[in-house]
């Protein structure tokens, strides 16, 4: 019977996160009430506040789920540039499909940049990329000269605009395509000449959709 609740009770949770997306997705985080969540959810208000005592409770929840992207990235045994390039195109992918990543994504824009600034989610995505691109250039595949951590930070910053301009103009459906511009003119930058065809800019195929390995 425990078990069973358990198990009810996160089919609820996981419900009111759905809905909770799919509101903030469209209406940002001010523009969306609890009222809002709940009937996207489809539960009720008691259980909303059963599993979440607020709104900024909710908001703070998605803005972590952008790092599911990532999530495997601490297990691959050998990473480096094409991991970073992949991931890059993998969040490509969750903005353009997954309404929970695209919440999170805004509500970090919205909310973690301007109403409530708060540099952590940015920050651990400027780890990832260093946790990669340090052993990169341990191998000889990023120029040694170059400073991995302000390359990190730069690609953090340069894949955030890229695609909010890509959001604005198209809807995001032409996100890839700027990621890939993105990687054409920054591989010939960092990368010797003679590793550069061990890279593929539009990333491998499946960090379009599959896990990043």
């Amino acid at each position: 019977m425990a078990r069973a609740r358990q198990e009810r009770a996160e089919i609820t949770r996981q419900a009111i996160l759905d809905g909770a997306a799919i509101a903030f997705d469209d209406c940002g985080f001010e523009g969306t009430s609890l009222s809002d969540v709940v009937r996207h959810a489809g539960v009720t208000k008691g259980a909303l506040y059963f599993h979440f005592p607020s709104k900024q409770a909710l908001a703070r929840t998605l803005m972590d789920e952008q790092f599911r992207v990532a999530e495997n990235v601490p297990a691959i045994e050998n990473p480096g540039l094409q991991t970073i390039i992949d991931l890059s195109h993998r969040m490509a992918h969750g903005l353009r499909t997954d309404v929970r990543v695209r919440a999170g994504i805004r509500l970090v824009i919205e909310v973690g940049s301007f109403t409530s600034p708060d540099p952590t989610p940015y920050d651990a995505w400027i780890d990832t990329c260093r946790t990669c691109l340090t052993p990169a250039q341990q191998n000889g595949d990023i120029h040694p000269s170059l400073d991995v951590g302000a390359l990190s930070a730069l690609l953090v910053a340069a894949f955030t605009g890229i695609q909010v301009t890509s959001h604005v103009r198209t809807r995001r459906e032409d996100l890839h395509h700027r990621v890939t511009d993105l990687w054409n003119f920054l591989l010939p930058t960092i990368v010797p000449t003679d590793r550069m065809a061990r890279f593929h800019p539009t990333g491998t195929p499946h960090s379009h959709g599959a896990a990043v390995n």
